[in-house]
């Protein structure tokens, strides 16, 4: 069958609408020294059952039965294309990156990325969105009782608890902390199966 992507709009609905029972997903982490990752991915699979083109509204039911209306956003494009019968599936990720920069020395600030690309009018309904933050902080405190240290940013302070006693032991005032977070989302549509 031919899979379709469809933009995010419907899929940050979908996957807050849908119910906890419909969605798998897998937490992975990983660790090095001063570096720690962990990701965050959510799958959820339902079928179109009712479509109103005039509010854009889409009645999703998943494989238990349970129903949510999704409204697809004005960067769902090409939505007549949207059938009921359709198989959608959607993954959406959260990531974060926390890596430690011994004696600093980078600019301490925020910058986001962020990118989206969609269909061309008349070709099946696609879309794909995803975004990046990166902070930079400088670690202006240490305390080894509660194993907690201070990270300044370019917007707030913050205390962040350092549950790894191996990677606390290796953080020293002075030292900064590089954060990323990613979140991205893709929804994949497949045309209802011919009678």
């Amino acid at each position: 069958m031919q899979k379709l992507v469809i933009a995010v709009g419907l899929a940050i609905a979908a996957t807050t609408a849908l119910p906890a029972a419909a969605q798998t997903g897998a937490v992975a982490v990983s660790s090095t020294p001063g570096k720690v990752q962990v990701a965050d991915t959510i799958k959820v699979s339902a079928t179109i059952t009712a479509i109103d083109a005039k509010t854009r509204d889409v009645t999703l039911k998943t494989t238990d039965g349970k129903e949510a209306v999704v409204t697809a956003g004005p960067a769902v494009k090409n939505f007549d294309k949207l059938k009921v019968g359709d198989k959608v599936d959607m993954q959406y990720v959260e990531a974060l990156t926390l890596e430690l920069k011994k004696g600093g020395g980078l600019v301490v600030q925020r910058t986001d990325k962020a990118g989206a690309a969609a269909a061309k009018p008349g070709e099946q309904p696609a879309g794909a969105v995803g975004r990046e933050v990166t902070v930079v902080a400088d670690v202006v405190g240490v305390d080894a009782a509660t194993q907690t240290i201070t990270l300044r940013g370019p917007q707030r302070t913050v205390d962040l608890r350092v549950r790894d006693p191996e990677q606390f032991k290796r953080i020293a005032k002075g030292d900064q902390v590089e954060a990323t977070f990613v979140q991205a989302v893709a929804i994949a549509v497949e045309p209802a199966a011919k009678k």
